[in-house]
């Protein structure tokens, strides 16, 4: 869902901004999106209600990147017990004019995988930026 959507209280908007800088500090040039997701029923269809999403758009292809834009999407799990709202995963991927060309998830095994993966300086950047993810909304 989109991150502007997910900001219902002042804790979650101050996480969900403290995302957004991290990833600012490691890649300036990247343009925070808050609301990724277009506001249509097919789209609304494909939106998870338990995750935070957030887009980031490099100025033009980048190389590094392998990509033009990367979403972020961070996923949560409510303890039908205790009713706490934990992150489980986050998912990093990146996109062209082509679609989705590689993804990365802390749920599965931590590995790139698709068409055209990152560098790894910049792989090895995005997944210590997904652990700092995990840490601010845990």
């Amino acid at each position: 869902m989109n991150a502007a959507e997910q900001a219902n209280s002042l804790e979650t908007a101050s996480k969900i901004a403290t995302v957004v800088n991290l990833f600012k500090s490691e890649f300036p040039d990247a343009r925070a999106d808050l609301k990724p997701w277009a506001n249509d029923p097919d789209t609304r269809e494909l939106v998870d209600p338990e995750s935070i999403d957030i887009g980031f758009h490099l100025p033009g292809f980048s190389r590094l990147f392998q990509s033009r834009s990367i979403l972020l999407q961070i996923r949560f799990h409510e303890d039908s017990l205790t009713h706490e709202r934990r992150a489980i995963g986050a998912e990093v991927a990146g996109f062209d004019h082509r679609g989705k060309r590689w993804w990365l998830s802390t749920l599965d095994h931590w590995a790139f995988e698709g068409e055209d993966c990152p560098v790894p300086e910049v792989g090895e950047k995005l997944r210590s930026f997904l652990k700092e993810v995990l840490v601010v909304f845990n």
